[in-house]
């Protein structure tokens, strides 16, 4: 059986999509920022939760705040970017609920009222609109470089609140120079899936 999708969008989205570790110096814009999102936004998630949060970090004085916390070897890539995103989950994602789930607007009230629960249901669902939101950076035709090489509590004092979990930084960009590492093995079809 074959996909559906072209075979270019297979290879711009999976096959030859990479964590990038170079970047042109051309500017990521707020409109191709805003396309991304106006695409991803569209991807499930239970309940219609909304969790995920994005900080972009522009400004060199922001920039520099951020780098401090990278992960040695994640400084350099960081501090060249064009854009880098702070992915957050929002803990108090349930006070949506009633609007972005209005076949069942008390379920706000039923399964969610213990933040450990809401703790749990935002990093699932906000890691899937990461997810989703990494493959909307290569459908606009930038290159992502997610990264989880980071002080997580000192982003989070630094850029977020208590009410948000930081979940990756993801720099964002045209790939420069020698952006890829080799592509690393993946597991085959019969080493992931059973059928029971």
């Amino acid at each position: 059986m074959s996909l559906v999708l072209d075979p270019a969008a297979q290879d711009l989205l999976f096959r030859e999509a990479r964590s990038a570790n170079t970047f042109t110096d051309e500017p990521v814009t707020d409109e191709q920022v805003q396309a991304i999102y106006n695409l991803v936004k569209y991807g499930p998630t239970a309940f219609n939760q909304t969790p995920l949060r994005i900080t972009l970090v522009r400004s060199p004085e922001a920039r520099e705040r951020l780098v401090e916390h990278m992960a040695e070897g994640n400084r350099p890539k960081t501090a060249s970017a064009p854009l880098v995103a702070i992915l957050s989950a929002d803990n108090e994602f349930h006070e949506e609920l009633p609007h972005l789930f209005p076949a069942a607007p008390q379920i706000k009230d039923v399964f969610f009222t213990e933040r450990p629960v809401r703790e749990n249901a935002a990093a699932l669902n906000a890691a899937l609109q990461a997810a989703y939101f990494i493959v909307g950076v290569r459908a606009a035709g930038l290159a992502a470089g997610p990264m989880t090489g980071f002080d997580f509590e000192g982003v989070r004092k630094e850029f977020l609140d208590d009410d948000h979990t930081p979940l990756m930084v993801v720099n964002i960009g045209r790939p420069g120079p020698d952006a890829w590492h080799p592509r690393s093995p993946r597991l085959g079809f019969d080493q992931v899936v059973t059928t029971v």
